[in-house]
């Protein structure tokens, strides 16, 4: 960070500059630096921008804070951009400045983990708030303004505000309504906060994007009070749109994340009562407080009270974390089907009945639905299961100020005839529950009304005739019948103004698509309704203790992988104390406990440590 001092009669002349990984040097001016030096926006070097991605991608370590910068930054050449390029939209230096603190005050009110808190956390905390970061992101913004006596109008920091919510009509009409699209844009969702996010991102996790945050920026023009774009830069924008589905679905969505999501959500629920941490989101002087550092907060304490949420963090530490035990892709139309039908009740009534009728684990007494999670994920371009160029406005260098929306022809015929999709995953929050689960999960699908397609556009359910199990084919017949209940947020499908298909293929009515079982199961996570992981039967360490800080009471100890399915294969056990790699090495299995290098140790809380040879031979430890 460096400083120089242009002028010190025009405040916007004293330039403030932050080296930037994504946007190189970027100058902020005397009074956006006033905000940048407050308690309020200083907290957000301490959230993660990608929340629990980090477990994942060592290199997405990158905060809100920087997020906020870049933002701010691209916001301000945004409107910059358009006042020098089209001096008769009238844009003043006042609109700049509060375009600008828009985009770098738009995540103030973010919690921890980011949309952890906001789209999980908070729901089940307080079941029916409709609170929203944005919300307190303009309790943050009026708390920072005054607590650090920033001379700013109220004039100001109501367009601010609304700036922020993207909404023109809280300014009764006296702002100019294109500046609502540069920061929260929400007509077709094409503003600076994506594109700082999709670049940053891709940058933080090694992806190399070839999208050009200049040329769009360059392109942008106001016509008939939105922004468009020249029809040249139609593959960019889309390539824009195809990126953000593309870091859902392989980076914010990866399976492992969302386990440590659903992990972290447990444990704040099991603080909650003690703590009340999800009452301090309607206290300034608190909310400023909560960051990441509360899962070090609570494993430090020493209440009792905590220890549930204690023990939650640990497993996160160590690695032990929920198992996803299936997963599978649905069309759009299945949304709310899939939301209110298939849940962790269903799922556990039926593995009982499975139990009960077929062989399975001694501990399938001990599941109930706390021990299973669906995850319904939707993922899109950013508009649902609509394309989002359908809502971009285009012009030509021939015509630059008429604008329409793109036709047949008029960009790449090369782009996906389904703009959204459903991710459903099922996990397990014990791994010796993992293959009936599974078998539960699917005998729910087989018997979960199939939306099927009608002659005249309308949608129905249908009941699925494969009731097999573990069957792979798809039904036999279809039947129509009475449509299935909680379809309010399947969307229908619009004819697109490119003048494709619909929504896909052989698709009509409701979007789904003919010829489709959603009963056929994925064969390639299939497995036995007893099967347990084989990294819960040998762990190549020790699950130490969690440690005990001062005069808290004694902690239950929890069981090593290798003691919680003693009695499910007591053979299996033994061996790998004290035999695996016996052959291999020649000896015998008592050498191999006196610990020769290459055999196995039973180390002191007799878990088998094996050697390295081992690990690479045969992959028993591997994790």
């Amino acid at each position: 960070m460096q400083a120089t001092q242009e002028s010190s009669s025009n405040p916007r002349k004293t330039v403030r500059r932050f080296k930037d990984p994504v946007h190189d040097y970027i100058p902020f001016s005397a009074l956006t630096s006033a905000f940048i030096d407050t308690r309020q926006f200083q907290r957000l070097r301490n959230i993660k921008q990608l929340g629990t991605s980090y477990y994942v991608w060592p290199g997405a370590s990158h905060n809100r804070f920087e997020h906020c910068l870049g933002v701010a930054h691209l916001a301000r050449l945004m409107v910059e951009h358009l006042q020098r390029e089209q001096p008769e939209l009238g844009i003043t230096d006042r609109d700049v400045t509060c375009v600008e603190l828009a985009g770098l005050c738009h995540d103030l009110g973010h919690g921890p983990w980011s949309h952890v808190w906001d789209a999980q956390f908070i729901p089940k905390a307080m079941p029916g708030t409709k609170w929203q970061h944005e919300d307190a992101s303009e309790m943050m913004f009026d708390d920072l303004v005054e607590k650090n006596n920033i001379e700013y109008s109220e004039d100001d920091a109501a367009f601010v505000k609304a700036l922020i919510a993207g909404d023109p009509k809280r300014c009764g009409g006296t702002e100019k309504p294109f500046l609502f699209e540069i920061v929260a844009n929400k007509r077709n969702g094409i503003d600076v906060d994506k594109c700082d996010y999709i670049a940053r991102d891709s940058h933080a996790v090694g992806e190399k994007g070839n999208i050009s945050l200049t040329r769009l920026i360059h392109s942008a023009r106001v016509i008939d009070n939105q922004i468009c774009y020249d029809i040249k830069d139609a593959n960019q924008l889309y390539e824009l749109c195809y990126t953000r589905f593309s870091l859902h679905k392989r980076i914010y969505s990866d399976k492992t994340g969302k386990a440590i999501d659903y992990m972290i959500v447990d444990a704040l629920l099991a603080a909650e009562p003690y703590m009340k941490i999800a009452e301090q989101i309607f206290n300034p002087a608190k909310y400023v407080c909560l960051t990441d550092d509360l899962m070090s907060r609570i494993e430090m304490s020493e209440e009792p009270e905590l220890e549930e949420a204690r023990a939650i963090f640990y497993r996160i530490r160590v690695r032990d974390l929920y198992t996803c035990v299936d997963f599978k892709n649905f069309e759009w139309a299945y949304l709310g089907l899939c939301r209110e039908y298939i849940t962790p009740q269903r799922i556990v009534e039926a593995a009982m009945k499975i139990a009960a009728s077929r062989t399975a684990t001694d501990a399938i007494s001990e599941l109930s639905a706390k021990d299973v999670i669906v995850d319904v994920c939707p993922m899109h371009y950013g508009m649902k299961d609509k394309n989002p160029l359908d809502f971009i406005r285009f012009y030509s260098k021939s015509n630059p100020d008429i604008c329409e929306n793109a036709g047949p022809g008029d960009m790449s015929q090369l782009m996906p005839e389904v703009f959204g999709e459903v991710l459903l995953r099922i996990y397990t929050k014990d791994q010796r529950f993992y293959g009936i689960v599974q078998a539960g999960y699917r005998a729910v699908l087989a018997n979960m009304r199939e939306i099927t397609p009608l002659p005249d556009g309308v949608t129905s359910a249908s009941q699925s005739t494969d009731t097999a199990m573990f069957g792979d084919g798809l039904p036999e017949s279809t039947t129509h019948a009475a449509p299935a209940p909680g379809t309010s947020e399947q969307s229908s499908s619009s004819t697109r103004v490119l003048g494709r298909s619909k929504s896909g293929p052989a698709f009509l009515g409701g979007g789904a698509r003919t010829g489709r079982s959603i009963s056929r199961h994925n064969p390639f996570t299939t497995v036995e309704e007893n099967y347990v992981p084989s990294r819960s039967l040998s762990r190549n360490r020790s699950r130490a203790e969690p440690v005990v800080i001062g005069s808290s009471p004694t902690r239950a100890r929890e069981p090593s992988p290798l003691r919680l399915v003693a009695a499910m294969d007591p053979e299996r056990l033994k061996r790998n104390r004290y035999t695996a790699g016996a052959e291999e090495a020649g000896g015998s299995p008592s050498k191999k406990a006196k610990g020769t290098s290459s055999g196995n140790v039973v180390n002191g809380t007799g878990v088998a440590e094996c050697s390295a040879r081992e690990r690479d031979v045969s992959g028993k430890a591997t994790q």
